[in-house]
Parts: C-alpha cells; structure tokens; sequence
C-alpha cells in the first residue's frame, strides 16, 4: 500500500495541499515569506509596529493522550498536550522574532460524556505552569482566557486549540530573506533540553494520526472506538504491534514508555530563540519551524533557492520505531516528520557557532546541518544515513 494511499484512507494529508490551494489568494501580509503572517498595526494604527495573530491546536495528539489516559488513569499526560497546542502557536510567532508581549486565550471543545473536568482542570492549569517556567528565560505571554464547550456532537474525545496576539516594533521582526551561501544550523526536537523535566522523543504536533495507528495495537480500536473514525478502513486502523506501556530502550533513559515517548511535550524553543534575538538580531536571515511538512516546510518560505541539508543529526529511536513499524519510505518520513530537528537558522557560516553555543547551553544538540544555493525555483535536497531525496 502506497504510503500516500495510506494517509488518504485515514483521512489525514502530509502536505495539506488542500488547505494551501484554498488560501493561496488571500492576502499573504506585509512579508509574504515570513514564518507567519505579520499584519499592519491595527490594534494601535502606528506605521513603526505591526501585529500578529496565530491559531492552531495540539491536533489529534489529543486521541492518543486520551488512550493513555484510559489505560492508566494518569491526568499528567493532559498537560502535555496543553503544551503541545501552545507551543505550535508561540514558537511559529518566535520565527519572526516574537518573544514578548503575547496574548494567548484557549479553545477547548470536549465530549462532556467521556472527558470529565479533572481532565479540563489539568489543561487550564498546566496552561498557567507552562508560561509560568517560561517567564524567568524572559519570555512574557499572558493567558487572556477562553472558551471550554460542551460539543459532543461533533467532537469524539476533546479538541485543544489556542489563538495567540502580539503587537512588536517592525525593527525587531526576523522576516525570511534566506540567501545563497548561508548556512542551516538544526536545533535537536529529542534529548532533555535544561528547562525539560525528563526525556523528550521529539515528535512534536505533527504525524500524530499516522504514528497513532501505525504503531498501535489493534485492540486499542476495539476498546476504546470513540479514539478514531469508523469511516477509516480496518486495514490502516491501529495496525501496529505495541501496546502503550510497553517499556522502550533508549541509552540514558530510564522508565519510559511507548506511549510517554510518543506523547513527549511539542518541545519549545522560546528561551533559546529569545537568546538567538537578543545575541544575533538581524544577522539571522531566516528561521523555520519544522512542523506540518517535516524537513520539507522551509519550501514555502523561500524564493529560487535551493535547500541542500546533507549532515542531519542523527534520526531519534522514536522516528526509527515509527518507520518500523508502518513500512513508511524514509522519503516520505522526512516530509511527514521533523526527523530529529524541529528548528532550523539560516545565517551566515560567521554566526553560526554562536547559535549552536546557546543552544548547547541549553542542553540542546545542534550542528550545521546544510546550506543555501541560488536556485531557479523552489527545491529541497535531504541527504543522509537513509538515502538522498529531492521535493
């Protein structure tokens, strides 16, 4: 069965070529090849600021949390995924240089009849503890509230979602101009970065429907049915062969489990890119959130330019399980997940060292992973211990 085969059946796109054909007319911002789109300054109308605003949820990491939950009754997992619906807002906006002075109000619809309000409670305040670690690393955001609805009509388990605001100097904005010539230093998505309280497997948001049920046993399908869509064919429905607390062997790395490693917090790079900023400022030339689209999505944030990554960090234990265990070519892991490096720099060869000194200082691994051609057109090259591959 063809991998892309596969995603059409469950529903799910690696590319959401849908959603990018259905916005490709609307108005694009004052930066077109910014991270995320920086607007005029309506909020204050002065020429010298701009404002921005950002949505997204934690997707459906949700359903496998939900599955953790009910085998082993533990709310810590919930928090998590308040984490995890923050970050895919708050590290997108610090792309751009966004560190400070961020709104953040939450949109939580669950299913009243199956998820009860300790869960609610655990979110909402693990929401609170997630931007209180973040505040001594400088970083201010501010909880602003929400809304928590009953929909149980439409939503299986629970949905965790977030909209974020921030209004920043236009002279502080990071906005994409990758050039030929620079560099890409990757910052690692697994490890235990120092603000982390234990291993991360370095997941994220993102591939979550795939290595769901890819890696899962099929019996989770038939205990818990409300974790997924029936109209999915059997065949691609928890087809995998671990259970949830099946322990995991991964060197320094003591009394974890599938379904923790899976469900490790979307790790943030907030406290190192407000450091990034405040060290390197405009010598950055560009920085990419490697989320939906994998080591593809610097794709959409360049102009005749050729991506060529060819000396990767080495592939985490968890992306090598998942690969395993779905048969996926490696070509299409990389366009599905971030591999190893959830955050890239661009910037001249000169600075680089001082990204991967702060990031190291951090506890987080981080190297020269590739560079920058002039190119005509849009082109990624990933090259490593899994082959070379072309989008």
């Amino acid at each position: 069965m063809s991998d892309q085969y596969k995603y059409d059946l469950r529903g799910v796109s690696a590319t959401k070529d849908e959603v990018h054909a259905a916005i490709k007319n609307l108005d694009k911002g004052l930066h077109p090849l910014a991270f995320c789109k920086i607007m005029p300054d309506i909020a204050g109308g002065d020429e010298a600021y701009c404002n921005l605003m950002h949505a997204d949820t934690a997707g459906t990491k949700t359903s496998l949390a939900y599955l953790y939950w009910k085998e082993t009754g533990d709310l810590e997992v919930w928090k998590g995924i308040a984490q995890d619906a923050i970050v895919m807002n708050l590290d997108d906006m610090a792309c751009v240089g966004c560190t400070n002075g961020i709104l953040l109000s939450s949109t939580i619809g669950r299913n009243k009849r199956i998820i009860t309000g300790p869960v609610i409670s655990t979110i909402i305040n693990a929401a609170n503890d997630f931007l209180d670690m973040l505040r001594p690393f400088g970083v201010d955001v501010h909880l602003s509230g929400g809304e928590t609805a009953d929909v149980g009509d439409i939503v299986r388990t629970i949905d965790v979602g977030y909209t974020a605001f921030a209004r920043m100097k236009r002279s502080e904005l990071i906005v994409n101009d990758i050039k030929d010539g620079d560099v890409i230093v990757g910052l690692s998505s697994s490890g235990q970065a120092t603000y982390e309280t234990r291993y991360n497997g370095g997941m994220g948001s993102n591939g979550l429907t795939s290595a769901r049920h890819d890696v899962l046993h099929n019996s989770y399908g038939a205990t818990y049915p409300e974790s997924f869509d029936h109209k999915m064919p059997q065949e691609v429905a928890y087809v995998g062969s671990k259970k949830l607390t099946d322990p995991v062997e991964i060197d320094g790395v003591e009394g974890m489990n599938v379904g923790q490693l899976i469900l490790s917090p979307t790790r943030t790079y907030l406290p190192v890119i407000k450091q990034l900023v405040d060290a390197l400022g405009q010598n950055i030339n560009g920085m990419i959130h490697c989320t939906g689209g994998g080591q593809t999505k610097v794709n959409h944030f360049i102009k005749d330019k050729h991506i060529i990554k060819d000396n990767l960090l080495p592939t985490p234990y968890l992306f090598r399980l998942i690969q395993s265990e779905s048969g996926t070519g490696w070509k299409e892991m990389y366009q599905v997940f971030n591999m190893g490096h959830r955050l890239e720099v661009y910037l001249s060869e000169a600075h680089a060292q001082r990204v991967i000194e702060i990031a190291q200082g951090f506890n987080i691994d981080a190297q020269i992973i590739g560079r920058v051609e002039n190119y005509k057109g849009e082109k990624v090259t990933v090259s490593g211990e899994h082959g070379t591959f072309e989008y």
